[in-house]
């Protein structure tokens, strides 16, 4: 019987000058002796199972990873913890590769020598990678006008095919099937969560980054508010501004404080209240909120007005009328007529 390491050895040369196009053969052999089966397609992480028939008068047979001997019989030439010997008899060799990642990809060749002939079966395995986003934008702020320029790369196999998407938009310019998506002179209507998706045949992997927009203040227009002598009154003022305005209100050029008179001030994110408790004949007038932050400022006017006053618009001006001035308009309407 021959030495089972030389037959081993030998198979492994002989396999190679049959790879690289030089057949080797022995008496008897038949090119119908070397088999080639179908690829073997598995994903990665996944169990690999290889098995090739012996049949009758097998000496030795042999699993090999393209130079490398895994099993020569029973013995296991692999220092692979991965690689064991699942079957071994008459009829089947196979062993199994479990966790299987790109490093195992190749051709593999099951070498069987018997009383008459050698012949080895082949087959090619591919390993398939699900995507992986492995470099994605950071959150990013920006001011409004700016270009911005998100980038999302994956790895994967086959090649995963990345697109960009802003989650809240129904806008189809705000996505984009490449790994960098554009937005020039971004405005704060772009401003939001954009998701970036890496698929291919075996997975989807989906990474967000979020977009904040920095704009300067805009002010609602300022609504002129009623209110009896002594009653409870509140003037409104609402901003839209990222960063988050700061209010500050005024009446004529004086500025007012938090506890003035008797006023309170209230800021609650866009929104400021400015209460009185107990609305005088003095408190009647013209107010200004200013809304400002890093980027800018904006402001509103707002009329405080009591019983008798007339309107001119929201928030235009307003004249007040007291009991005196409206005797006097009587009677300049009454000589008028003489």
């Amino acid at each position: 019987m021959k030495n089972p390491v030389c037959w081993v050895v030998l198979t492994g040369i002989s396999i190679a000058f049959i790879q690289q196009g030089l057949p080797v053969r022995s008496q008897g052999e038949s090119q119908s002796d070397n088999k080639q089966m179908d690829n073997i397609t598995i994903r990665q992480g996944e169990t690999l199972f290889l098995s090739c028939s012996q049949g009758d008068f097998v000496t030795h047979t042999a699993w090999l990873n393209r130079s490398s001997i895994l099993y020569a019989g029973e013995d296991k030439w692999s220092v692979d913890p991965r690689v064991s010997l699942v079957t071994l008899n008459q009829d089947e060799f196979t062993i199994k590769i479990e966790d299987v990642d790109l490093t195992d990809e190749g051709q593999y060749i099951c070498a069987v020598q018997t009383s008459s002939r050698p012949r080895t079966t082949s087959v090619h395995i591919i390993v398939q990678v699900p995507p992986k986003i492995v470099n994605l934008s950071k959150d990013l702020v920006v001011n409004e006008g700016s270009n911005v320029t998100l980038m999302c790369l994956a790895n994967g196999k086959p090649e995963p095919a990345i697109v960009w998407r802003m989650i809240s938009a129904s806008d189809d310019s705000l996505s984009s099937d490449n790994e960098v998506l554009e937005i020039p002179f971004i405005s704060r209507y772009r401003a939001g969560v954009y998701e970036c998706t890496a698929a291919n045949d075996i997975a989807v992997d989906t990474q967000t980054v979020e977009l904040t927009v920095n704009f300067p203040p805009s002010v609602s227009d300022g609504r002129d508010v009623g209110v009896t002598l002594g009653q409870r009154g509140v003037l409104l003022c609402e901003a839209d501004a990222v960063p988050e305005a700061d209010f500050e209100w005024y009446r004529d050029d004086r500025r007012i404080f938090n506890g003035f008179d008797g006023i309170e001030i209230e800021d609650d994110g866009g929104l400021s209240k400015l209460t009185f408790f107990n609305v005088s004949e003095a408190d009647y007038g013209n107010y200004s909120c200013v809304a400002i932050n890093k980027l800018g400022s904006a402001n509103t006017s707002i009329v405080l007005y009591g019983p008798g006053a007339v309107q001119d618009g929201n928030s235009g001006t307003s004249t007040v009328f007291t009991p005196t001035c409206l005797l006097l308009i009587v009677l300049l309407h009454l000589l008028l007529k003489f």
